[in-house]
């Protein structure tokens, strides 16, 4: 059975596309840490990170990299931390979080506000 991220790839549950390649797909997470809390995964499932080929593991760090420069210059944070956890969704898959501070990761900052996420979308893809 295909997980859900594979079905947010493939069109059958709506997302927020951030940024998409031919290998990968970026969208906001539905339950935010921060502002701007996005998803990065390989479009080819592969339930653990670290059973993907080496290089389709090289090259999802670099789409990682690509979108978290863009999330650093949309938001204006300090740094983007990335988390991959491995459990939730098996389905390999990084976090990028947006931050200004350090903070407990864990505990999400709440759902994504409709009225922002058009802006939000916008200004990250404009950083592009």
């Amino acid at each position: 059975m295909p997980s859900i991220f594979t079905r947010i790839v493939h069109g059958e549950i709506p997302s927020h596309r951030v940024w998409e390649d031919d290998n990968h797909y970026a969208f906001l997470d539905i339950n935010p840490v921060t502002r701007g809390h996005t998803l990065v995964v390989p479009k080819h499932e592969v339930d653990y990170i670290f059973d993907m080929e080496p290089e389709a593991y090289a090259e999802l760090w670099k789409a990682a990299r690509t979108v978290a420069a863009a999330l650093k210059t949309a938001t204006g944070c300090n740094r983007v931390i990335t988390i991959v956890e491995g459990y939730e969704v098996p389905h390999a898959h990084i976090h990028l979080i947006p931050t200004n501070q350090v903070r407990d990761w864990r505990q999400p900052a709440g759902t994504l506000d409709p009225a922002e996420v058009d802006e939000l979308l916008a200004s990250i893809r404009a950083a592009f």
